[in-house]
């Protein structure tokens, strides 16, 4: 049999033609359970979502009109500044809330919750002297250091420091998880919202948010999750001593 540089070539070109035919073939398989997959990701996002949107939908406002004058504000913690440097905003405005709420007398206690989970981070003492410098006396404020998560936050309220009604500070999208939880440990909560904050790191807020709102739900309906800590009992008093 004689060689030719045709036959040959054209084997070739047979070997890579049914190459990616194949790898084509096995895409075509996984594509549809992935897309199963994702879709049924988006309706569980939507489901916690609108769920959480519903059941709190008249229990928050940016109106301080709105707002039942209660003993305690429960202010929800987050980092004073930002990784760059710059004034984190979320935090600036939940203060400037808490403000509006102690001088239109709707509260007249805080609870300031936030993470201290090292020495170098400590987001209830930066609330507290923030708080001070805005005029509110230091012994009307109790610090919860192990508010590490929205859901240690509002159950310590209740568990650790035996408040089971009063205000939540927060932005509106948080107000409505923290609010959701509240309602689920027979908390008597409403949230005042504060300022929203709009850039493009706002945007990563809410689309984190989307998925805390699905661990959320779980926690209150599967997981019967728990506060990291409890400890001690440090009971507020709202009688002014």
């Amino acid at each position: 049999m004689s060689y030719s540089p045709f036959l040959w070539l054209r084997s070739r070109l047979g070997f890579l033609s049914r190459k990616p035919h194949h790898i084509i073939r096995r895409h075509q398989a996984i594509f549809p359970v992935a897309l199963l997959g994702a879709g049924f990701l988006l309706l569980v996002i939507f489901l916690a979502d609108k769920t959480i949107q519903n059941r709190t939908e008249s229990a928050h406002s940016s109106d301080l009109i709105q707002v039942p004058d209660l003993d305690v504000a429960v202010i929800l913690g987050c980092s004073e500044y930002l990784s760059n440097g710059r004034k984190n905003l979320y935090f600036s405005h939940r203060i400037a809330a808490a403000l509006e709420l102690y001088d239109n007398g709707r509260c007249r206690t805080f609870l300031v919750s936030g993470d201290n989970g090292r020495h170098s981070y400590n987001e209830p003492e930066a609330m507290k002297q923030a708080l001070i410098r805005g005029g509110i006396p230091a012994e009307q404020i109790y610090c919860d250091f192990a508010g590490f998560r929205t859901l240690d936050s509002v159950v310590r309220a209740k568990k650790v420091f035996g408040i089971d009604r009063f205000i939540i500070v927060s932005q509106r999208f948080h107000n409505e998880r923290a609010i959701y939880l509240a309602q689920k440990n027979g908390i008597d909560a409403f949230g005042y919202n504060a300022q929203d904050v709009h850039y493009r790191g706002g945007l990563k807020t809410r689309l984190r948010e989307k998925l805390a709102r699905v661990k959320t739900v779980l926690d209150v309906t599967l997981l019967d999750s728990q506060p990291k800590f409890l400890g001690t009992r440090i009971p507020i008093r709202t009688d002014g001593g």
